[in-house]
């Protein structure tokens, strides 16, 4: 029984660890992305490249998918006081309670977003 107890911790640490590892290896840029034709249907169901949390690719693609800024860019400077205000904004009740702009408050936006991404493409 302790045999298998601790198999199974094992596994389970395995599995935790290969969760909280990041999809692309350190160094690496994002790959770059296609422009979307319609915003409106593409911002939804266009994940990143696995751009690195705070990046400006991030910044790029958590504003186009939640449409801070319009067609013509006109908006608040992402990772600004007012970027990460409107970011809530949009998220609405789904929006994380940490601290907006900081690292876990990233973390939290870009899982909830990739998440939503998921299920809608």
């Amino acid at each position: 029984m302790r045999r298998f107890t601790r198999c199974l911790l094992l596994s389970l640490t395995v599995v935790v660890i290969a969760a909280c590892s990041p999809g692309q290896p350190p160094g690496q840029p994002p790959k770059p992305e296609a422009p979307a034709a319609n915003a409106s249907t593409a911002a939804v169901s266009t994940k990143p490249a696995n751009p690195m949390l705070g990046s400006k690719a991030w910044y790029a693609w958590v504003d186009q998918v939640l449409g801070i800024s319009d067609d013509d860019e006109h908006g608040p400077e992402p990772g600004s006081p007012q970027w990460n205000e409107a970011v809530q904004k949009r998220l609405g009740q789904e929006a994380p309670q940490s601290q907006p702009g900081s690292p876990d408050w990233q973390q939290s936006v870009d899982a909830l977003l990739r998440t939503r991404a998921g299920g809608n493409s």
